[in-house]
């Protein structure tokens, strides 16, 4: 590790987060978090500090540790902080930089984790060593948690907190109070162009995340030789119900969230649109566009079959086939997407739900909001918060099915040379260092006086 120190010590931290292979390819093959825990437990206890680590007793490497920070009104609410220390796997060879190097270099730290979401743990454990060494303390109590394998499916991390979540004497004793999180995807300060050609800078908070339906489908039949057809075969079952899932088209369904979103982003850049109908709904994405986010694909349901497995001898039909198909439905739509499986996917084939975690929504006309808009209006007076809805899902999941009201605030700033985080889940992940270094102030003015 490098001797030479950058003037802002997030910098510092997320290029040292990022030295620790956290690589989670899936259950079973995990590595580094323990590690990479025990640097943090290192840090913290050396400023006053009295983190717990926690983890299944089955896997004391998946380690999870968490921060309670005394508020000054005891009274108040509490607050949880998370952020996930595990990343996704990174092929080498594809990079220009080592994505294990966490280099500073072309007005970025790069590394897998840079976005993913290592920045937004330095700037958790930056905050949290600046306090420790002043004394600083917020109004409330906040939680810090940083855990391990939101890149499978938090067995390991938020499922394991969330679980012990009501046991006073266990690690999750640790969120007794808690009222709404913060957690990742959300708070990047975005510069788009106006209809009249003004620039616009945007900002999203997201309230909520489309809920994640993993099933399993199995097609039984009669094996035998593959030169005499049979009625009963597995694999067509299979592929015909496959079809008809992968090309249903969902109906338009707005959530609160996403028409705010919708709503918001147009109204910012000055284009005017239409969210009462379904057609209305798809010109606005249009016109919209890129700017519009991942509210393209949380406007409705979508199922996409992405695993299938049948037969190990081409001259043999097999007796069983089976997929895995990736359901997601908006905030709202559980009941009725749950409801209409069943007869899309026919009565010849079975299912079974693999995942059944329901969609997540938080208020938008709350004070947690209100906080999160405030804090980034502060640092930025012209910028226009608007809420949002993920597309996809994280350990707010977890949290939320404890009552909790989770959002996505993960702030970066702008960079002043127009550079923007990206690679996320890809090739040469990185981070702007002006944004990073403005996400951090914007995240501790954020917990102090929120």
């Amino acid at each position: 590790m490098s001797d030479r120190r950058h003037p802002h010590e997030v910098v510092d931290l997320l290029s040292a987060l990022i030295r620790f292979d956290t690589t989670n390819a899936g259950p079973g093959d995990a590595r580094g978090e323990r590690e990479c825990a025990d640097w943090l437990v290192d840090r913290l206890t050396a400023v006053g500090w009295d983190p717990v680590v926690t983890a299944r007793p089955e896997a004391p490497d998946r380690s999870n540790v968490v921060v309670r920070v005394p508020g000054a009104d005891p009274e108040l609410p509490a607050l949880l902080v998370h952020g996930h220390l595990d990343v996704v796997p990174a092929e080498p060879d594809q990079w220009t930089r080592d994505p294990f190097g966490g280099e500073v270099a072309d007005g970025y730290v790069w590394g897998r984790g840079a976005v993913d979401m290592k920045d937004a743990c330095a700037a958790m454990l930056g905050t949290l060593l600046e306090w420790g060494r002043t004394g600083q303390r917020p109004r409330r109590d906040l939680v810090f948690a940083f855990v391990a394998d939101e890149e499978t499916d938090g067995h390991h991390g938020a499922q394991w907190l969330a679980e012990t979540a009501s046991a006073a004497d266990g690690p999750g004793g640790l969120l007794s109070g808690v009222a709404a999180a913060i957690g990742e995807s959300g708070g990047t300060v975005e510069q788009w162009t106006a209809a009249d050609g003004r620039e616009v800078r945007l900002a999203r908070v997201a309230a909520g995340e489309r809920g994640t339906l993993h099933i399993r489908l199995s097609a039984r039949g009669t094996s035998g030789h593959g030169s005499r057809p049979q009625d009963d075969n597995p694999v067509l079952a299979l592929a015909e119900a496959l079809l008809r899932l992968g090309r249903h088209r969902w109906p338009v369904r707005l959530s609160p969230v996403v028409r705010a979103q919708l709503a918001g982003t147009a109204d910012a850049l000055g284009i005017a649109v239409d969210l009462d109908s379904e057609q209305g709904v798809e010109r606005a994405l249009a016109e919209l566009g890129p700017a519009a986010d991942a509210a393209a694909f949380t406007v409705r349901a979508s199922t996409t079959p992405t695993v299938v497995q049948a037969g190990s001898k081409v001259n043999v039909i097999p007796g069983l086939a089976t997929a895995e198909v990736d359901v997601r439905c908006p905030p709202g739509t559980l009941d009725e997407v749950v409801a209409a499986l069943p007869g899309i996917i026919g009565p010849q084939v079975g299912f079974e739900h693999l995942v059944f975690n329901p969609p997540v929504s938080a208020p938008l006309d709350g004070p947690w909001f209100s906080a999160m808009a405030e804090a980034l209006r502060a640092d930025d007076p012209e910028v226009v918060v608007v809420p949002s809805c993920l597309g996809g899902g994280t350990d707010a999941k977890a949290f939320s099915a404890l009552g909790i009201a989770c959002y996505g605030f993960t702030p970066l700033g702008r960079d002043p040379q127009g550079r923007v985080p990206t690679g996320m889940h890809g090739v040469d992940e990185r981070v702007p260092v002006a944004a990073l270094v403005d996400g951090q102030r914007i995240l501790d003015r954020f917990l102090r006086t929120v």
